[in-house]
């Protein structure tokens, strides 16, 4: 909910999804009352309801991918605490994912430093569907790594991931 560019992150995020046009875009929330579910609102995205968000990462990909529209091809996970990430980032992935639909696309940094968006292909959804804990997808990278074909995004894009106070104080007087 920190504001970036004059609306909630996640908002931000959200919008960048939608002009990127890579597909459906679907938000995993806690619940229906949750109160970042007021970014939603005039986008066309897809609510998706964790119960068990509490559980950690893994709850929301299990239900991400359970949502995701039949025929998927791929889907691309990208958490709403990136605020360098842009629309263009999301292309970039997107057209490297065209060029190796059987590969795992993951961004990483001008430094080689491994980050979000990553992408993954179909036959991993089962994978995805099974997550659990706080780990997200970190057991399924590992043992797919050498499907992994990793996406240069300029400077810091892919991995300025600001999760405290702090992280977000040093950022803001960054870009000042």
């Amino acid at each position: 909910m920190e504001q970036v560019a004059g609306a909630p992150l996640l908002r931000v995020m959200l919008q960048r999804a939608l002009i990127a046009e890579t597909g459906p875009v679907l938000c995993t929330l806690p619940g229906p009352d949750h109160p970042r579910m007021a970014c939603l609102v005039g986008l066309d995205v897809y609510s998706v309801m964790v119960p068990d968000a509490d559980e950690g990462m893994g709850a929301s990909l299990r239900a991400g991918v359970s949502a995701l529209p039949k025929g998927c091809a791929a889907v691309m996970i990208l958490p709403a605490d990136l605020p360098d990430l842009d629309a263009d980032d999301l292309v970039t992935m997107w057209n490297a994912y065209q060029a190796n639909p059987a590969a795992i696309l993951r961004a990483q940094d001008q430094n080689g430093q491994a980050g979000h968006p990553v992408i993954f292909p179909v036959d991993l959804f089962p994978d995805l569907a099974a997550c659990h804990g706080d780990s997200g997808a970190r057991d399924i990278l590992q043992s797919n790594a050498a499907r992994i074909v990793m996406v240069t995004l300029p400077a810091t894009h892919a991995t300025t991931d600001l999760d405290t106070p702090e992280e977000w104080a040093a950022w803001r007087a960054a870009k000042t």
